[in-house]
């Protein structure tokens, strides 16, 4: 499947809004990971990532979302995860992802 991601800013959130569709692996998480950043760079805020239109992450997917986290928690900002779906859900609780990100609403809940 392709993969697709869509960036915008949200003046009500004050934060960035950021929309992958399809599937986070070792041939798209670096071009996710550069444009998250570079928006960020650009203009410092929150992100929140609606995982809505997420359908699957490999572990170098897991990498970029760590990597985005560290440089967004060092300028004392926040990484949102919505609307994860109960597979990559799962796959945070497992590797304890779950305790570093602010993961909110989703399929199972």
């Amino acid at each position: 499947m392709s993969f697709n991601i869509s960036v915008t800013f949200n003046d009500e959130e004050n934060a960035w809004m950021i929309l992958p569709q399809g599937d986070m692996d070792i041939y798209t998480s670096t071009d996710f990971k550069d444009k998250v950043l570079s928006s960020f760079e650009a203009y410092n805020a929150d992100l929140i990532i609606d995982g809505q239109g997420l359908d699957y992450i490999d572990s170098t997917g897991l990498g970029s979302l760590i990597g985005i986290l560290k440089q967004v928690s060092e300028s004392n900002f926040n990484v949102y995860l919505d609307n994860i779906k109960p597979n990559i859900r799962k796959l945070f609780t497992i590797t304890e992802l779950d305790k570093l990100f602010i993961i909110r609403g989703g399929e199972d809940e």
